[in-house]
């Protein structure tokens, strides 16, 4: 089965955020395609261009013919990761969300396998957060470094278990995703966000590949020290989703004095013994 007709119900959205990502973006989908071809899933594809200035407005064009379980998301200027994954979440139109980043790093043939570990569990993988764990990274001697710091920092303050939480391929309940709370670089903790929440968060190792082509934007910069600050917000975040507990009384009037004085001849009691 595999892609979704225009009309029909899509069972998974694969979300994928680019900017400028002209050489890489075209075979990712066709890969995307070939991984669930022959699937019995139904699958819609949601591409996000975040304000690229290549050639990625016109790739994506070209891909667009012929696959109606396309859809196309552009943002006029370059908002970022977490605003591109929560434009795509919002246009989406299936109940579950995988999502993979547009540099091609990401392989799309783990995700029918990820996908199964959901749809095989029913209802009781509701509220259930599926993250990659990429264990052989293909990255440069930089990228490594600063995120195994990135992910140690955020591990131990957040105590989100999850030992990857920057890998881009995740699977996870659309309403979930949108009841979250969005702030800028807020996709750097979604594993703590959805915990918090009350989901849950499995971890499964996946394959990485190196980048054929363009740059990275990410380094040690953005993906540490900016994010200290929203490390501290998501801890405020956390206790501020403590239950609450109210020692509240409920009763009516009427069953509070009852309780405080139950010898009482009480004014309804009177009424109902006149009337006999």
């Amino acid at each position: 089965m595999g892609r979704t007709e225009a009309g029909s119900a899509a069972d998974l959205a694969v979300v994928i955020p680019v900017h400028n990502e002209q050489a890489n973006i075209g075979p990712l989908i066709e890969e995307v395609d070939r991984a669930f071809a022959g699937s019995p899933w139904r699958i819609e594809i949601v591409v996000v261009n975040d304000g690229s200035t290549d050639g990625t407005a016109g790739v994506l064009r070209a891909a667009g013919v012929g696959r109606p379980h396309l859809r196309i998301v552009d943002h006029r200027r370059n908002r970022g990761q977490s605003a591109s994954l929560l434009s795509g979440v919002t246009a989406a139109s299936a109940a579950w969300i995988a999502t993979l980043d547009g540099d091609g790093q990401n392989d799309p043939a783990d995700l029918p396998a990820l996908w199964a570990r959901i749809a095989d569990g029913g209802a009781r993988r509701q509220r259930t957060m599926i993250a990659g764990h990429r264990r052989d990274r293909k990255d440069t001697w930089l990228r490594r470094t600063s995120s195994r710091i990135a992910n140690a920092v955020r591990g131990t303050l957040l105590r989100d278990h999850t030992p990857d939480t920057g890998c881009g391929l995740k699977i996870f309940e659309r309403q979930m995703f949108l009841s979250l709370p969005h702030f800028d670089h807020f996709h750097r903790f979604l594993p703590a966000l959805a915990r918090r929440a009350g989901g849950e968060v499995e971890s499964v190792p996946v394959r990485h590949r190196p980048r054929l082509s363009g740059a990275s934007h990410y380094g040690v910069g953005n993906r540490l020290w900016v994010g200290l600050v929203d490390v501290l917000g998501v801890l405020w975040l956390g206790r501020r989703a403590e239950p609450w507990r109210v020692d509240a009384d409920t009763r009516s009037v009427a069953d509070r004095r009852e309780a405080e004085h139950p010898d009482a001849v009480h004014p309804e009691a009177e009424h109902k013994d006149l009337g006999e």
